[in-house]
């Protein structure tokens, strides 16, 4: 309303000098950006600090400063639960930005919860995919809002109507909201017809949905989504080797070939075929097993133009991608990822106007890098399991939050090297704490227990850590 709108100036346009808003923008920005201090060399940290910035862009406070929002329904909303958030780019940042977010800002990620509780509440649908001003766009595929409330509820992030939250969820699965893009087709065949991206899409939703429901109390529909996020097995041919589209009769579909973009959104074959972040062993064993599936892995990565806007291989410039080099850890080649997260930091980003390899997406690209910057990254919500690989800098500190995070042992969680890593790409050693860590991850738990996060560092690959 206009009175809104002149509470809203004289609350956050408070006088009218140029210059101390300029300083007061400065001291804003410096606050926010300072929830990581990042000690590198001036390029390096103009990279990361921009990336940092275009991850706190979104989703952005919605909510005027009475707090009053208006919900999809048209209808003036109040509270002073929550601000209400927009922008949500659902398909896009439910695999990097919201998983950041969990760390560095999780008001921000329970804001946006109730953000789309009360969308869902006020609009008798589901959880949005694409929200932009309380509105679903309808842009995109799959279950993004289920697999973010999933991820954080398991993470202890739960200033929220968890109940609601859950039955939004439930229902989105089951298929009980009539829009719900895909279902209907999932429950009749097991598998969306013609459709490769939105069927491997609608399963790992279903497992995170799982994942709340086991850690709600709802073990029967916990095993009951758990079995139906195996569906995406459906769809994977083993004559090919490849995911494949099935018709409503069961019969596979032509295909081209592994570049093949016929039901794939924004991908092709040879890339979407890796979308399996949460059965990756069974995805290892279909593929042939691990040295196969290293094997194709390499293919993918090596005939990519990592710095290029787009490519047919491995396409860093889009969302389907962005899980794909940390499968190494999954097959017993930990290196293999430290050395191409190192090879996608340095090619695929850089600093000035142009320094990003596509759409930067809400925050999506951005968070990408700022995660794997600081030595992880997740690969599958829900799971809590952060997916290690070589930091970025000598020296980083990130601070936690003590209203979402334990803080057992640090308010903050310091990450730290023994060497130059941009000489020194490889893990020799890791450890938590003055614990040595042998495994290639860690857990959402340990990270926002805090401390100190030690990498050991060579020129060289180190076979033997990490392979457990």
């Amino acid at each position: 309303s206009v009175e809104n709108a002149r509470q809203n100036l004289e609350t956050e346009a408070y006088h009218w000098d140029f210059n101390r808003y300029v300083e007061e923008a400065q001291a804003a920005w410096d606050a926010q950006l300072s929830s990581v201090e990042a000690e590198g060399t001036e390029k390096d940290k103009q990279k990361f600090y921009t990336c940092l910035y275009h991850a706190f862009l979104d989703p952005r406070i919605y909510t005027d400063c009475n707090g009053e929002f208006l919900a999809p329904d048209g209808s003036v909303q109040k509270t002073d639960q929550f601000l209400c958030r927009t922008v949500f780019s659902g398909w896009d940042v439910y695999r990097s930005e919201f998983p950041l977010l969990t760390i560095i800002q999780p008001e921000a990620v329970n804001d946006m919860i109730c953000s789309l509780i009360q969308s869902a509440e006020h609009s008798g649908e589901p959880f949005p995919r694409w929200e932009i001003f309380g509105r679903e766009t309808g842009c995109m595929v799959g279950d993004p809002g289920t697999i973010i409330t999933a991820d954080a509820y398991c993470k202890g992030i739960r200033n929220y109507d968890t109940q609601k939250a859950w039955e939004i969820c439930r229902d989105t699965a089951y298929a009980r909201y009539p829009n719900r893009s895909g279902r209907d087709e999932m429950s009749k065949y097991g598998y969306i017809p013609g459709n490769i991206s939105e069927t491997a899409e609608n399963a790992f939703a279903d497992w995170c949905i799982s994942q709340f429901a086991k850690a709600s109390g709802h073990l029967e529909d916990a095993e009951k989504l758990y079995q139906q996020s195996l569906n995406y097995r459906n769809i994977f041919d083993p004559e090919t080797g490849w995911m494949r589209r099935k018709d409503a009769d069961g019969n596979w579909m032509e295909t081209s070939g592994i570049y093949d973009q016929r039901g794939c959104v924004e991908s092709n074959i040879f890339q979407q075929s890796w979308f399996v972040p949460h059965d990756i062993p069974k995805l290892i064993e279909l593929m042939g097993g691990p040295d196969s599936f290293c094997e194709r892995l390499e293919k993918l990565l090596s005939g990519a133009d990592l710095s290029a806007l787009w490519n047919e291989d491995y396409n860093h410039s889009n969302e389907p991608c962005h899980t794909v080099v940390h499968l190494f850890n999954y097959a017993g080649r930990p290196w293999r990822t430290q050395y191409w997260v190192r090879r996608v930091q340095n090619e695929a980003y850089h600093e000035g106007p142009f320094g990003y390899c596509g759409n930067e997406d809400v925050g999506q690209m951005s968070a990408w890098f700022v995660l794997t910057a600081l030595g992880f990254h997740s690969t599958t919500a829900a799971s809590g399991r952060f997916d290690l690989n070589t930091p970025y800098f000598r020296k980083q500190t990130v601070k936690l939050n003590p209203k979402y995070h334990s803080c057992a042992v640090s308010d903050t969680l310091t990450i730290e090297t023994d060497c130059d890593p941009s000489e020194n790409w490889y893990i020799h050693s890791v450890t938590l704490n003055g614990k040595e860590i042998d495994r290639p991850y860690l857990t959402y738990e340990e990270l926002t227990a805090g401390g100190t996060l030690r990498y050991c560092l060579g020129k060289e690959p180190c076979m033997e850590w990490g392979i457990k």
